[in-house]
């Protein structure tokens, strides 16, 4: 535990700062999952409207640097490149570097 008055009050900020950073890349979990259980059920129109929500999240949370800004990035290509593949018809791409376990 910290004994001087400043590090009491870095320790009180870092717990403070650390749930905050948690409700965050929570909220960012859940606008992914909504996406892509719009995508699972075929629903483009709600996939979409999910995808705006979702980068939105992603890119607040790396304006404030909860997470880094490439991140949000990647998270915003790879839900793009589903709901993309969804509107146009095609089967829903799987994602890349993971093997299929329709084997």
């Amino acid at each position: 535990m910290p004994h001087s008055a400043s590090a009491k009050k870095r320790h009180r900020q870092n717990l403070r700062d650390r749930e905050r950073n948690r409700q965050a890349k929570s909220v960012i979990k859940n606008s992914i999952r909504k996406v892509l259980e719009a995508v699972s059920a075929g629903d483009a129109s709600l996939a979409r409207e999910q995808l705006k929500g979702a980068a939105k999240t992603a890119d607040r949370a790396a304006a404030k640097g909860t997470i880094h800004k490439n991140r949000a990035a990647r998270i915003k290509s790879r839900l793009s490149s589903r709901v993309k593949g969804l509107s146009a018809g095609a089967a829903a791409p799987a994602a890349k570097g993971r093997k299929s376990t329709s084997a």
